[in-house]
């Protein structure tokens, strides 16, 4: 693992000197973890100019920085941006990129305060965006293995789940959100890679709906977007299942979304550009007039993130590449009725795609 984590900083250490600068500082987590394995939730990394790095974090984790980051300088300090350019090797006042994403106001202050403090108060600072995430987008072997380990927590926890009885008449969203979480937890998750979605009836219709208290009732669609994490790696799937009753607008709107999500996962393949893959699953939903009840892109990339590059839409310029694991969610969403989603995560390895999710897609009636 380590000849790897060196590989991705030395290709983040090219891509900054592209950009300009001799140096890189990262600040966001997910990317001090993707260039170091260290996982803390504190901390700031340099990436010099051949790849080497440094990392700062403070005595909260200086037993899991040894453990986690074991090929790279460490220095313990609460002073994360101070403790890595205090050891910088070149000079002080050389341009240094930041992640102009993860850097606010406050923190550019502190850090023209710390280079001034290091002789260095008119270093140039080249913003840069995305220079680790546009590195981080092909996943290698472990990658994919640790994404599908989330996918397959997810499919133990969406199982347990229909087995059991947690979605029924009178119990509310948020208790089938909470049982849910709590299924993941036990099937190995270490996480919730975002807030579970339990959207009911009527709220089906909003996309994001966080849940609440109302109580699935007769007639009922419900959809239900969950994810895990396994080693920082999210999974994303969002299955939709019906009580007895349901209008039949909302069941043909169903059969369309799964056409539609069929067609888009049966089409993932390397070189396919992005804007064509949504148009695969949004051209069939539009032919079946709901058209404009899906307003939303088709997927995204999943990783260390659980939504980062490739967007999967119309606007999206990227060519789908192996390593790309994204998602296919087509949607259909009725104001006032209720809503429809199908998603599932997909890997492009080998020219081309393979669902890492892979509980039934089928209309579960219950």
């Amino acid at each position: 693992m380590s000849d790897r984590l060196a590989a991705r900083r030395r290709a983040v250490a090219s891509a900054t000197a592209e950009a300009g600068a001799t140096a890189l500082l990262v600040t966001d987590p997910r990317n001090i973890a993707y260039l170091t394995g260290f996982r803390g939730s504190g901390g700031a990394v340099l990436v010099e100019d051949d790849g080497e790095a440094v990392l700062c974090t403070d005595s909260r984790y200086e037993l899991q920085v040894v453990e986690q980051a074991p090929d790279v300088g460490h220095v313990i300090s609460r002073e994360y941006v101070a403790g890595v350019l205090g050891r910088r090797r070149g000079p002080a006042d050389a341009p240094l990129a930041v992640e102009a994403d993860a850097v606010t106001l406050s923190a550019a202050t502190a850090l023209r305060r710390v280079l001034a403090e290091l002789g260095a108060a008119d270093a140039p600072l080249v913003e840069t965006s995305g220079v680790v995430e546009s590195v981080r987008r092909a996943k290698d072997s472990d990658e994919i293995g640790l994404i599908e380990r989330a996918c397959r927590v997810v499919d133990d926890a969406w199982t347990h789940v229909l087995a059991h009885g947690v979605l029924a008449t009178g119990r509310s969203e948020r208790e089938v959100a909470a049982d849910l979480e709590h299924a993941m937890r036990r099937a190995g998750s270490d996480g919730v890679a975002f807030e579970t979605i339990v959207a009911s009836g009527p709220n089906g219709a909003f996309p994001h709906h966080v849940p609440g208290d109302r109580l699935l009732a007769p007639g009922d669609l419900v959809v239900v977007d969950f994810g895990a994490t396994v080693s920082g790696y999210a999974s994303d799937c969002t299955r939709t299942v019906a009580f007895a009753g349901a209008a039949d607008r909302l069941l043909d709107a169903y059969e369309v979304v799964s056409r539609a999500h069929r067609a888009g996962v049966s089409a993932v393949r390397e070189g396919l550009a992005c804007g064509e893959l949504d148009g695969v699953s949004r051209g069939i939903i539009s032919d079946a007039g709901f058209g404009e009840h899906f307003g939303h892109s088709l997927g995204h990339g999943v990783g260390l993130d659980v939504h980062e590059a490739p967007a999967v839409s119309t606007r999206s310029a990227s060519t789908l590449s192996d390593g790309d694991v994204i998602t296919i969610e087509p949607g259909i969403y009725l104001p006032g009725l209720g809503g429809i989603r199908i998603e599932d995560t997909v890997a492009v390895t080998g020219g081309s795609g393979r669902s890492l999710t892979t509980t039934s897609t089928a209309l579960t009636v219950l």
